[in-house]
């Protein structure tokens, strides 16, 4: 077997925390700017990230599969990563849909006016 990168016992779930712990403060962003409209091209970007840094997770949790690390050091990379791809990736459309909606009230309400 190869040399782990690092100690699967003691820090299988630093990535999993980290990026959970990431996406829950742009979470809140989300949940506080998007019913308001506000903060669009941030909020996306951000999101965005968010996914980019889930797909790269997963890579590197395939590359250490493939490379033979232990399976602490692989799963304890590929399954945040999944689990963030499937999750970031469906609630984008989700995002796009509420500031959609936001803009269309928006638009409604000059129409009366």
């Amino acid at each position: 077997m190869i040399q782990p990168w690092f100690d699967p016992n003691r820090y299988a779930w630093i990535p999993g925390t980290a990026y959970a712990c990431g996406a829950l403060i742009v979470a809140a962003f989300v949940i506080w700017l998007v019913p308001q409209g506000r903060a669009r091209k941030a909020i996306v970007r951000a999101w965005i990230s968010l996914w980019a840094v889930a797909a790269a997770l997963i890579l590197t949790g395939l590359f250490a599969l493939m490379s033979g690390q232990p399976w602490g050091v692989w799963y304890g990379l590929l399954l945040p990563g999944i689990i963030g791809a499937t999750v970031v990736g469906a609630n984008l459309f989700a995002i796009f849909k509420r500031y959609r909606d936001v803009e269309e009230r928006r638009l409604a309400s000059k129409d009366f006016m």
